[in-house]
């Protein structure tokens, strides 16, 4: 299927984030942002994902990259609509690009929208694009402090996703001060043990999404 390139605009529009959730609202569609460091496994995340659900929902991604199209192309095999936004080295996705590239699809016949943002857990923690949640991503291989480091994506986010779990007895993580760190700053989020690879702990990500597609389409 064919990739909508989308060019990014800095010039973000006051109120475009709760005018984009409004919409989605109103289409009881889902959008969630999964947000996570260059490396922790979002791509690899959303393909699993992918070749789970889509013949159970329909389903929509918008990629953001600095550069390159090189993670879109690879969710092309799965022949979804795909909107790619290349920043040209912003490190966020922002409100009005992500309205243009909603543009490009069928909302009346998606349920659930993935937003793959820009490889940081800063910039895209602070923005609101109109999202229904933030997903936290990090992986074993990073370091259990990542919480202590980027607070704000912990504290907002609705589930935090650990990824590369069968990596942990190749590296000095301490998974329990990792948990410890992420319930200090938001109590009440789940914290989800996978390997994408493996293929471990997918079944809780993928009831979660189920659920939470079923929330949407009540509201």
């Amino acid at each position: 299927m064919e990739i909508k390139v989308i060019k990014n605009i800095l010039d973000a529009c006051e109120g475009q984030a709760q005018q984009i959730r409004d919409h989605l609202k109103e289409k009881h569609v889902l959008m969630v942002n999964l947000i996570g460091s260059p490396g922790s496994g979002k791509t690899t995340l959303l393909e699993k994902t992918l070749a789970t659900l889509k013949g159970r929902f329909s389903i929509a991604v918008i990629e953001g990259d600095v550069a390159t199209d090189k993670d879109a192309v690879r969710l092309q095999k799965y022949d979804i609509p795909i909107a790619l936004i290349n920043t040209d080295g912003a490190c966020h996705l922002e409100p009005i690009t992500i309205r243009k590239a909603l543009d490009e699809f069928d909302l009346d016949r998606t349920d659930i929208i993935f937003v793959e943002n820009v490889g940081n857990l800063v910039c895209p923690a602070e923005f609101d694009i109109g999202e229904n949640c933030k997903i936290a991503i990090s992986s074993a291989t990073e370091g259990h402090d990542k919480p202590e480091k980027y607070p704000l994506l912990f504290n907002e986010c609705r589930l935090v996703v650990l990824n590369k779990i069968d990596l942990i007895q190749f590296t000095d993580f301490d998974k329990d001060y990792y948990i410890s760190s992420v319930k200090k700053l938001n109590g009440r989020v789940p914290v989800l043990e996978v390997s994408c690879r493996a293929e471990q702990g997918l079944e809780g990500w993928i009831d979660w999404l189920a659920d939470s597609v079923s929330e949407v389409k009540k509201s």
